[in-house]
């Protein structure tokens, strides 16, 4: 009896050209940035607040959400990627598009009403103050 080798269907790379493997990685790498997009978020503190700071190169300050509720801050909003048809081909997109949402809860002893926020060359920096008034008690067990 005479052994053949098994071959799985549709996987025989020296049959299909090496251009089509290599747009089909792009292709599928552009639609995959395309939907998923998540800022790098820097989040520090000092003696009287708390400081975010949100990466958010190419967007606009229209386009960029901030909400508090529940002690819940978050950050939300929408990177488009504008396809121009000019005949330009991309072989690379490492640039991340879509839509996105990062939240934080925030710890009892800020203050709500002192939530600041500025947007400055792809940066959103977001401050809140510490308030005195809700900081926990401690509480005796009996």
């Amino acid at each position: 009896m005479a052994l053949t080798r098994y071959s799985k269907p549709n996987t025989d790379l020296f049959g299909t050209r090496f251009s089509d493997i290599i747009d089909e990685f792009f292709n599928d790498a552009v639609a995959t940035r395309q939907s998923t997009f998540s800022p790098s978020i820097d989040i520090s503190e000092t003696d009287k607040q708390f400081m975010i700071e949100a990466e958010l190169p190419g967007m606009e300050k229209k386009d960029i959400n901030l909400n508090l509720e529940n002690g819940r801050l978050t950050i939300s909003g929408e990177r488009k990627f504008e396809k121009k048809e000019d005949g330009k081909k991309f072989h690379r997109v490492e640039t991340h598009y879509g839509s996105f949402t990062r939240s934080f809860q925030l710890p009892d002893n800020v203050d709500d009403n002192s939530i600041n926020a500025t947007y400055n060359n792809g940066i959103l920096n977001v401050t809140i103050n510490k308030s005195e008034q809700k900081a926990g008690k401690k509480i005796q067990i009996k």
